[in-house]
């Protein structure tokens, strides 16, 4: 692959991954400004919870309507549209005057947050060269991390400002957002990565496979040209019309013997991956970090730590995954994971809350999620289905992860409650034990495969 090749590529990658980080950021971001809003509006319980659990509302409105939009639209139109979203949502949430516009300006926010979960691991699947495209699928789950942080930092950050720019004077716009409702900041400060994302969105090229799809065939030439090189070009291109014959592009082919196992693997590696635990590592992290004797300061600061470690493990995955391939990673990290929940729930059980190896447990157990659980669920799922079909395919396996996310949240409460922290992360550990043997039973790999090599295996058997 020709140095200019990969320049190109490596720039499309970062644009369409930064709607990876306004995911993360999108939902990391209400930590910090939770507390201000229960206080401005003076926010009951349920206001709360409907405050927390809209976006992932418009998440799951955004994911269903995702796939048929980037399968009849395009990917790029699709991702622009997240952008705009994004956009949208940032100044809404700042600027809201009451409670229901904010709740709007949340919702809008989550639906561009599952269209981008679905469509950006779908767009740099479809455009990376097959020995590339599990570090480059697992850079989106990178980006996704690197939000999550910067939101925590940005959070801190704003907070300290506010502080310091009390008794000062200031354009009143910013002190109204900056100083007087502090909240607004957090939320405004993401019209910048949202505008960027749009505008980068504006310049890379459609998926290849989209405009072959659509019968664009010059277009789809040129862009695999660019993105491969000529040989490669030809050769990605001779196969993909063949799978194009072969596909119907219905629903109806996801049930057919072969597909059929692709779309149970579909769905159930994200809904493992929430029941992995990670829900009540985030939950419990504050506390663990604070009781073992480290000198967090606030809630934030430990927050950042706990981000910053997910970020880092996730840096393995980006490493290896090409090299090692997907199963290795994915049962070693689930072994570890079990093995971590299984410490961290004895830990609990016998009140060792301030042992240095409780936190030994949690942060080992945050580096198995991020180098495979975490991120691997979104490579295997981008690459797994059938061309035509793709966009909807991929956004059933979205539709699963959030359902499952909304599964655990409500429950790990009440896990919580009834069992105590032990019990709860016993239970998370006995899904991890049969993630592992789903994994290891029924999940290719796929390294090193073009896309309409993995359509050939399934038919193969």
């Amino acid at each position: 692959m020709e140095q200019g090749n990969k320049l190109y590529l490596t720039l499309i990658t970062l644009i369409a991954a930064t709607g990876g980080f306004l995911f993360g950021f999108d939902m990391a971001v209400i930590s910090g400004a939770l507390t201000f809003v229960q206080e401005q509006f003076g926010l009951s319980a349920v206001q709360e919870g409907w405050f927390v659990s809209s976006a992932l509302i418009g998440c799951i409105i955004g994911v269903a309507i995702s796939g048929e939009v980037s399968d009849r639209f395009g990917r790029r139109i699709t991702m622009m549209a997240a952008g705009l979203l994004f956009f949208i949502s940032a100044v809404g949430t700042a600027a809201a005057p009451s409670f229901a516009l904010l709740i709007s300006a949340r919702l809008l926010g989550g639906m561009a947050v599952g269209i981008a979960s679905n469509v950006v691991p779908l767009y740099i699947s479809e455009i990376a060269p097959a020995h590339l495209r599990g570090r480059l699928v697992t850079c989106y789950q990178l980006a996704v991390t690197v939000g999550i942080l910067v939101a925590y930092i940005s959070n801190a950050m704003v907070l300290n400002l506010s502080e310091t720019l009390i008794n000062r004077e200031l354009w009143p716009a910013l002190e109204y957002i900056f100083v007087d409702e502090v909240w607004r900041g957090m939320f405004g400060i993401e019209t910048i990565p949202a505008l960027l994302f749009f505008i980068g969105v504006i310049f890379i090229p459609e998926s290849p496979r989209w405009l072959f799809n659509m019968k664009r065939e010059m277009e789809g030439k040129t862009i695999l040209e660019r993105v491969l090189g000529s040989d490669k070009a030809k050769e990605s291109h001779k196969e993909i019309r063949e799978t194009l014959r072969e596909e119907e592009g219905s629903y109806r082919e996801l049930l057919k013997p072969g597909l059929r196992k692709a779309l149970i693997i579909g769905i159930l590696l994200p809904v493992f991956s929430q029941f992995s635990g990670i829900n009540a590592i985030i939950y419990y992290g504050p506390r663990i970090l604070s009781e073992a004797g480290v000198d967090v300061g606030s809630a934030l600061i430990s927050q950042i730590l706990l981000g910053f470690a997910n970020m880092i493990f996730t840096f393995i995955a980006v490493w290896k995954v090409d090299s090692l391939g997907r199963r290795p990673l994915y049962l070693f990290g689930t072994a570890g994971a079990t093995v971590c929940l299984i410490a961290t729930g004895y830990f609990f059980y016998i009140g060792a809350t301030g042992s240095i190896f409780l936190l030994i447990s949690v942060i080992a157990f945050l580096a198995c999620f991020a180098f495979s659980i975490g991120p691997l669920k979104f490579v295997i799922a981008s690459e797994i289905f059938p061309n035509r079909i793709r966009g909807r395919a991929l956004a059933i396996s979205i539709m699963a992860m959030w359902i499952a996310d909304t599964v655990v949240g409500q429950l790990t409460p009440i896990l919580l409650a009834v069992g105590g922290a032990s019990t709860t992360f016993w239970f998370f550990a006995l899904f991890c034990v049969i993630a592992f043997w789903f994994i290891y039973q029924t999940v290719p790999e796929t390294k090193g495969k073009s896309l309409e090599e993995i359509q050939q295996m399934w038919k193969e058997g």
